[in-house]
């Protein structure tokens, strides 16, 4: 049976490492730092990198993030991995929980994650299942 888990989180992005190249390509290296609050009470710290292009409104980025906490009353701690792009404006971006990364009471957790993003408020709302 699959679950929803709601709140708000915080994120810190901090950038590590920035690369120009001719024609207007960037690759850039974060480290994240989030607090989630809600129904997953839990911290998380991760790495992202980044592409962008010399059009606007055009980049990528991949990202890995370790998350610890409390999930529906359980604690452990998964990973979950993020695909993003934009074209022209348009965003797509999936965040998946890496399969067998649960750890702790969390172990066997499966799911996905969506962001929404209301000024520079962070909410997300997690489907997951867990045995």
């Amino acid at each position: 049976m699959t679950r929803l888990a709601k709140g708000a989180f915080d994120v810190k992005v901090a950038p590590v490492a920035t690369r120009e190249f001719s024609g207007g390509t960037t690759l850039g290296r974060f480290s994240l730092d989030k607090t989630f609050h809600g129904d997953l009470a839990a911290t998380s710290s991760g790495e992202m990198l980044t592409a962008g292009t010399a059009v606007p409104g055009s980049a990528g980025y991949v990202a890995i993030e370790r998350v610890e906490g409390t999930l529906a009353g359980r604690m452990g701690s998964f990973v979950l991995q993020h695909s993003g792009s934009m074209a022209g404006g348009s965003q797509s971006l999936t965040i998946t929980v890496v399969p067998d990364s649960g750890t702790g009471e969390l172990a066997g957790i499966a799911g996905t994650l969506q962001i929404e993003i209301e000024g520079k408020a962070h909410f997300y709302r997690f489907d997951y299942t867990l045995p």
